[in-house]
C-alpha cells in the first residue's frame, strides 16, 4: 500500500473535518464523562479496528482517549487510514 500525497490528504481531510494532519498522521481527540465511557469507546474502536484489519494508535488518559492514524509500512497515510477514519465516523 503506497502513501498518499499531501494533496490527496488535503482532500480528504475536507470530508473528515473532526480529524487533523499532525506528524505524518490523521489525530483526532475524544472527551468522555469518565474512564469507563472512555474504555467503553475504546473497546467499540478495536472491534471496528479488527474488522478493518487496520489498527490505530490510542492514547487514553481517564476521559480523554486520541487515536493516531497511520500505516507504518508504508511510511505515511494510505487509504486504509481514511477508511478507518470514516468507519469510526459511522459508529459515533
Amino acid at each position: 500500500m503506497t502513501a498518499l500525497t499531501a494533496a490527496q490528504i488535503t482532500a480528504e481531510l475536507a470530508a473528515l473535518p473532526e480529524w487533523r494532519l499532525e506528524d505524518g498522521q490523521l489525530i483526532r481527540n475524544f472527551e468522555f464523562t469518565d474512564f469507563r465511557e472512555s474504555m467503553s469507546f475504546v473497546q467499540l474502536i478495536g472491534a471496528l479496528a479488527e474488522r478493518e484489519q487496520h489498527h490505530p494508535d490510542i492514547d487514553i488518559r481517564y476521559n480523554r482517549v486520541r487515536l493516531a492514524l497511520s500505516t507504518h509500512d508504508a511510511h505515511g497515510i494510505t487509504a486504509a487510514d481514511i477508511n478507518l477514519a470514516r468507519a469510526i465516523a459511522t459508529v459515533l
